[in-house]
């Protein structure tokens, strides 16, 4: 089945960044999609994207000059996981995963991811990609993920916050927030909106975040993104270590334009200004929550 007409295919020659990530860095953000002739996308999907393979993913992670990757299940598979767990292991041992999983979903199935480099499951609470899964639900997926040391990846947008902040902070588990919880960047960074936000992740220090997806946010639009500059590095300088960063490649239902992926690495040096909290957003923060037998030998 062809991709969706108004689907923007993500950049076939990305530039070469400017900004070297420091070794070891990992691109902590990124999905594959397919491809759909070896792993159909979901029935339900709300949308039919591009290909994008597993090869072309670490064909642009060694471009970029990263070295590892954390592989996000796409809601375009539902929770099938194959495509993202297929991507796992034919890494090298340079990937981890985010599964979407059912409470359905069998003691043997999660060691079976686990053992394949899962390390997290996601909780999509925006509308228009995924059907609402009640509260309850998400809270049995969670109380069966928590002895596996899984982290929850969690997706919403800024204003549903304060109806779901609750169920949020009663999570059993290393919480990790996509994309900044999606702050409307037309507002002020010491606002109440985006300051709610920031007290969460200061009253819970099992909350993370993702310091991603100017793109998706910025009003003003590329190559800059300067309106969200302010936002991720206030979380950078206040959270050192707990945010982390990705691409986002193939960058799934954009409509407006397709980012540059080398102009978005050269987005890292204006939100986290010295190498100690490069360090520490590329290397040091992804390494503990996805490979932290490795962390904790160096």
């Amino acid at each position: 089945m062809p991709m969706d007409p108004d689907w923007l295919p993500f950049h076939p020659n990305p530039s070469k960044p400017t900004f070297r990530p420091p070794p070891g860095a990992v691109d902590a953000h990124c999905h594959v999609f397919g491809p759909e002739a070896e792993f159909p996308y979901a029935p339900q999907r709300k949308y039919t994207p591009c290909d994008a393979s597993k090869r072309q993913l670490y064909a642009l992670r060694d471009f970029l000059g990263f070295e590892r990757n954390v592989v996000v299940q796409a809601t375009c598979h539902g929770n099938d996981n194959q495509a993202m767990v297929d991507a796992l292991v034919h890494s090298n041992g340079k990937a981890r995963g985010i599964a979407s999983v059912t409470k359905d979903i069998t003691d043997t199935d999660l060691e079976t991811m686990h053992r394949a480099g899962v390390r997290g499951t996601r909780f999509n609470f925006v509308k228009r990609l995924v059907d609402f899964t009640p509260k309850e639900v998400l809270n049995e997926i969670a109380a069966r993920i928590a002895p596996l040391g899984w982290q929850i990846v969690i997706y919403f947008e800024a204003p549903d916050l304060p109806e779901l902040e609750s169920f949020f902070t009663g999570l059993p588990t290393t919480v990790v927030v996509d994309h900044m919880g999606r702050p409307d960047v037309g507002k002020p960074v010491e606002g109440p909106e985006f300051q709610r936000f920031v007290r969460l992740m200061a009253e819970h220090e099992n909350i993370w975040s993702k310091v991603t997806c100017p793109e998706r946010l910025s009003l003003s639009g590329p190559p800059d993104y300067d309106d969200v500059v302010p936002f991720a590095r206030h979380l950078v300088e206040r959270f050192p270590d707990r945010v982390i960063w990705g691409t986002d490649w193939p960058h799934p239902n954009m409509k407006t334009h397709m980012p540059d992926d080398g102009k978005l690495v050269d987005f890292i040096p204006r939100i986290a200004t010295t190498a100690e909290a490069q360090r520490k957003l590329l290397v040091d923060n992804p390494m503990r929550l996805y490979w932290p037998e490795a962390a904790s030998a160096n």
